[in-house]
């Protein structure tokens, strides 16, 4: 399904990482915990949970701080990513999550989204923001 499949191992990490990630969600107000973790191509994971704000559109979801840690920490290729909720079935990314996403992802790039109980679905970039703008769309 993907340009980069993980293996057994990489599957198992990236999943419970994003589980635990979901403990360090600041979520007073929804109650809705979220956590996510990248795992890049050199083979690193970096969690990110989501945070809320009494101004809720002031918020950042889980995905988004996994990317911005990645981000200033100088890794710009990932391998994809593990998204993980406590609802059944598992929650998808939110469109600004998955536009953001695709600023530096693939249209091939999966995302693991793991339920309550955690099993999980993936998709990609591609099928969750079909017809997407990205970077190469300004590219002249």
């Amino acid at each position: 399904m993907s340009a980069h499949a993980l293996t057994e191992i990489e599957l198992q990490t990236i999943s419970q990482k994003a589980i635990d990630a979901k403990a360090k969600a600041y979520c007073p107000y929804s109650k809705f915990r979220v956590g996510a973790c990248l795992i890049t191509t050199s083979g690193e994971y970096i969690d990110g949970a989501n945070i809320e704000n009494a101004s809720y559109p002031v918020g950042v979801c889980a995905e988004r701080v996994a990317f911005g840690n990645a981000l200033m920490q100088g890794h710009k290729s990932f391998k994809a990513i593990a998204v993980a909720t406590d609802i059944k079935p598992a929650a998808s990314p939110c469109g600004m999550c998955r536009q953001f996403m695709r600023e530096f992802t693939p249209p091939s790039f999966p995302i693991y989204m793991y339920d309550k109980d955690g099993n999980y679905k993936v998709a990609t970039i591609q099928e969750l923001l079909p017809d997407s703008f990205g970077p190469d769309d300004l590219l002249a």
